[in-house]
């Protein structure tokens, strides 16, 4: 390459991928200011203004913002300093990457759900995406209330496990539309409650359910847990839901006597 060689901004957006926009951007914060034609005040990119564009886009690629690139485009050599930054962005990074790969994972499973069941309640698919989007906080809880057993047994759940856990939560707001008045005693309402019950059994498996069980934990955190799972359900039909579900466990308490 002839290092004498110029360009006009848009010969150097072309040649770069960097939008001119972006170039305007660098030369108005102090970045990357090339010189400037005298008589018209148009942008005159060189050789240097190239090498110095490769290293401002190589510090945005681990990931220094603008302000830390202009002070470290001036470092004439690097030192473990450099490596202590780049340990922060690398914790960023991968903080990041684990929130994109659950994303990803909830969609899949919002896809699934709804090619399967065709039509979804919306306050029923938000609450199903909501508790998706705060499962890292749901076990930031468990880790507090030493239920790291809990954390690790749920993370090997495959995600066919938790889509067939998704569709009986979409079932079971379905009939509770549907029965939501009824006495709890109601035959049709306890066949809906162990239904329900049992498919919570099934995926977190006997020895979850032991361990839950004999986890003492204060009403306030069950609460504080209630809140980053919001119901779908109004607060009349949860009230009605939760005495039906207690009735249910009553009687089988009963049945064991």
């Amino acid at each position: 390459m002839n290092n004498n060689h110029t360009f006009s901004i848009g010969e150097f957006s072309k040649k770069t991928g960097i939008p001119i926009p972006t170039l305007h951007y660098y030369d108005e914060i102090g970045l990357l200011c090339p010189e400037k034609n005298p008589s018209s005040g148009h942008r005159i990119y060189n050789y240097q203004d190239l090498v110095l564009l490769q290293k401002i886009v190589s510090l945005k690629f681990l990931g220094y913002r603008l302000d830390e690139i202009t002070d470290l485009l001036h470092e004439i050599h690097f030192t473990v300093d450099l490596n202590e930054s780049l340990s922060l962005h690398l914790q960023a990074l991968e903080k990041e990457k684990k929130q994109i790969e659950q994303s990803i994972m909830s969609i899949n499973r919002v896809i699934k759900l709804v090619e399967e069941e065709e039509t979804v309640d919306s306050n029923v698919l938000f609450s199903l995406i909501h508790g998706m989007r705060t499962e890292h906080i749901q076990e930031e809880w468990m880790h507090r209330h030493m239920l790291t057993d809990v954390v690790e047994e749920l993370s090997k759940k495959s995600e066919e496990d938790k889509i067939a856990l998704d569709k009986t939560f979409l079932q079971l707001s379905k009939e509770v539309k549907q029965l939501y008045g009824k006495p709890v005693t109601d035959p049709q309402v306890q066949i809906l409650i162990k239904s329900y019950m049992e498919a919570i059994f099934s995926f977190l498996g006997e020895d979850l359910m032991i361990k839950l069980a004999n986890t003492n934990i204060e009403e306030l955190d069950i609460e504080e847990l209630e809140k980053l799972t919001p119901s779908p359900f109004t607060e009349d039909e949860q009230k009605w839901l939760n005495r039906a579900m207690e009735f249910c466990m009553e009687q089988e308490e009963i049945k064991k006597l």
